[in-house]
């Protein structure tokens, strides 16, 4: 007789009780797997709601978009649809881009009537939009220039935010 040394969970079990290592890790790993499908379809879920979301909040603020799509992957948002004209066209992006959660905006959209671009600022802390107007065109008084350009999204020409995207209009 002697001592016998065996590698503790390599082996089947004796009595049915338990499973191998080998039966371990399958499960692990089959859990594992599972669990990356669920995450995967619970964000598929997520932007497909974030897109819904965003369709309706930009026909809530009444910004006509024949055909409109948006479509939400991670942290980008694709658009596309033919806008009447390039004011609504900006207004669009400027909605979906100033959306918590979206970094980066795919403008796929067409226009009916085409129409100078408008300029893009990124309001910084202690901004108003006296000072843009006054950036832009030489006088702080031309600020409701932009407050109308910046509508529906925009209630009132006090409440701008560090980090929002704001319409810059060329004047006439």
């Amino acid at each position: 007789m002697g001592l016998f040394s065996f590698i503790k969970n390599a082996g089947a079990k004796v009595f049915g009780i338990g499973k191998t290592t080998e039966e371990e890790a399958a499960e692990a790993r089959a859990k594992a797997k599972a669990a990356d499908e669920k995450a995967a379809t619970e964000e598929l879920r997520a932007e497909k709601m974030a897109a819904m979301n965003l369709v309706n909040t930009i026909n809530d603020l009444q910004l006509q978009v024949e055909d409109l799509s948006v479509l939400v992957d991670d942290d980008m948002a694709k658009i596309s649809g033919k806008a009447h004209d390039q004011a609504t066209k900006e207004k669009v992006i400027l909605v979906v881009g100033n959306t918590a959660g979206i970094a980066t905006v795919d403008d796929q959209m067409t226009v009916e009537n085409p129409e100078p671009e408008a300029q893009f600022h990124t309001v910084v802390s202690g901004d108003t939009l006296g000072k843009i107007a006054k950036n832009y065109y030489g006088n702080a008084m031309k600020y409701p220039e932009i407050f109308e350009a910046n509508k529906p999204m925009l209630s009132d020409p006090d409440k701008i935010y560090p980090g929002q995207v704001l319409r810059i209009p060329k004047l006439d």
